[in-house]
């Protein structure tokens, strides 16, 4: 494995339990969530992401320095990074070896439209 790959896992996996020990301190794993609900609420972030663009993609009410899509997509990755930390997949090294895989895939996956 490439330094730049171990340098990465190891900084997400820091930030993931960051991330985690954050939601567990604000009251977000007082009762345990099953995996469907930790995707649901995955998903529930994606969606707000394509509300933000609906609406012409303004400033985030609460980091107005970034596009509420920006602020959304960062709340889909850190409830990646917090399902992660607690379910334990090693989503990091995952993210290194599908970039490694894709570089080598025909366009388009194999003539796939979307």
């Amino acid at each position: 494995m490439e330094p730049s790959n171990i340098n990465f896992r190891i900084s997400f996996r820091e930030l993931q339990g960051h991330v985690h020990e954050t939601a567990r301190k604000k009251g977000w794993w007082d009762t345990d969530k099953s995996d469907g609900e930790l995707i649901a609420l995955m998903h529930s972030e994606l969606s707000e992401a394509l509300e933000a663009l609906r609406n012409g993609n303004p400033p985030d009410e609460h980091i107005p320095e970034f596009s509420g899509v920006e602020a959304e997509l960062a709340d889909v990755v850190i409830r990646i990074m917090d399902m992660a930390d607690v379910r334990g997949p090693d989503v990091a090294g995952a993210i290194t070896e599908k970039m490694r895989y894709n570089e080598d895939r025909g366009y388009r996956h194999g003539g796939k439209r979307f």
